[in-house]
């Protein structure tokens, strides 16, 4: 579907054919994005990985967030965090037995405290206080960046921002994230200045034993990638990483519960899975999950029904293309439906019905090989950290089941099966109101 917002031609994907001409076929020429005011300000002018336009710079910023962060070995080396993580979800749970308890915060808290870990060295925002203030910011986030700033189209009216009160929400949020980043990135510069001996830091083969700002901030020193990053660039990644790590996940384990919640006999089957394979271990540990198949179908079709972004990030063509048999030019703004795609009755039997059985016979996956599925984007620009989300989504999920049993919280103006499905409004899709479940002792 074409359509143009004021001067600026929109194209819509909505199909898996269509996604697999634009993010394969041609992939060269939909590689960069489309330059959003909203973005630049909250985002230090678009200097992170996800936003940067396609090239060079974006080439070597994604190298460094994939080396250093990402990368398989990498994310092989935090399996002692996200199990030691994983461990204090579950105490907080059993403390809670036969009490109200909000998954939704309890889950950004979790993906907060293991992204800080492993990419920053320590927890922020780690309490009760700050865990709700982090909530904030990153609910105010998806809010901001879900807006359209209309003098992104229409020009002449980019005045109405500041009229609005666009620009000065804007504002105030990239104020109070920088304040977090810039403490983050300056308590690793001190630590790194009381270093007795500077050598412990400046040794390219020993990364692992360093978080990803101390990384980043010896690339900075040492110049390794041919161009210097400065102090914005570091702040810019460590956004990514923030928002990415902690955003995603927790909304993608908010659904998966929601849904389990909804359909008992589904959170049966899974919890009969996990018990079984975990037998009298106190924890699920990493191992386990290899034979966790139905677990792993259930996450697949939450990610069909829920991808964490219905709207993939906007993409924008370099050159003139053909799409589908439509001639597309230069300068278009590409918006990519995967929350359509995933529901396409063309792709999938019962396309509006939870059923993650479709997927215990099937090789569709979510790395981007297979476009009917695409949570995590295809291509050049498809999401570099599809492993790190993964693992911890199965990790915290199969915990959860192990050794509690659920059942939602009833509430007056509840929805089917006692669940409200709102959604939140942004660029992410949360449930509007938080899901509160009660945990009580496992019968086995």
């Amino acid at each position: 579907m074409l359509l143009r917002f004021g001067s600026v031609p929109v194209l819509v994907i909505s199909s898996a054919h269509a996604a697999l001409d634009v993010m394969k076929t041609h992939d060269n020429i939909f590689s960069s994005r489309f330059k959003s005011s909203v973005f630049d300000k909250l985002v230090y002018n678009c200097k992170d990985v996800v936003l940067a336009p396609y090239g060079e710079y974006w080439r070597q910023m994604k190298s460094i967030c994939v080396i250093h962060l990402l990368s398989s070995k990498k994310v092989q080396c935090f399996q002692k965090v996200r199990e030691e993580e994983t461990m204090i979800l579950t105490k907080k749970i059993q403390e809670s037995y036969c009490s109200p308890m909000n998954l939704s915060e309890t889950f950004t808290v979790l993906a907060n405290d293991i992204l800080c870990r492993v990419a920053f060295g320590r927890k922020y925002g780690g309490d009760e206080e700050n865990g709700k203030k982090l909530k904030e910011l990153l609910t105010r986030f998806a809010q901001l960046t879900g807006t359209v700033d209309i003098g992104d189209y229409i020009p002449w009216l980019s005045w109405v921002s500041c009229v609005n009160g666009l620009n000065t929400k804007l504002e105030k949020l990239a104020k109070e994230l920088d304040d977090l980043f810039e403490g983050i990135v300056e308590e690793h510069v001190n630590h790194l200045k009381n270093k007795s001996n500077t050598s412990d830091y400046g040794d390219v083969q020993d990364t692992d034993s360093k978080d990803f700002v101390d990384v980043l901030l010896w690339i900075q020193r040492e110049n390794t990638i041919g161009f210097p990053i400065d102090r914005v660039t570091i702040k810019a990644l460590i956004l990514d990483m923030f928002i990415a790590g902690t955003d995603t996940t927790s909304t993608t384990l908010e659904w998966a519960m929601t849904e389990l919640l909804r359909h008992p006999k589904v959170m049966k089957k899974l919890r009969n899975e996990v018990r079984t394979i975990a037998g009298d271990k106190s924890n699920i540990i990493e191992e386990d999950l290899g034979k966790m198949k139905y677990l792993k179908a259930v996450i697949k079709e939450v990610l069909r029904l829920h991808p964490p972004l219905p709207l993939l990030m906007p993409r924008e063509s370099v050159k003139d293309a053909n799409v589908r048999g439509y001639d597309i030019t230069a300068g278009t703004q590409v918006l990519i439906n995967a929350w359509a795609i995933g529901r396409d009755p063309d792709s999938w039997e019962e396309a509006e019905e939870f059923k993650p059985e479709r997927f215990l016979n099937s090789c569709i996956d979510f790395k981007g090989h297979d476009f009917q599925l695409i949570p995590f984007g295809a291509g050049r620009r498809g999401c570099p950290g599809i492993h790190f989300a993964t693992i911890l989504i199965e990790m915290i999920l199969a915990n959860v089941l192990h050794k509690c049993d659920w059942k939602p919280m009833p509430y007056r103006g509840a929805k089917e099966h006692g669940i409200d499905l709102t959604e939140s409004a942004g660029i992410s899709v949360h449930r509007k109101f938080p899901l509160i479940a009660i945990p009580s002792p496992p019968r086995f």
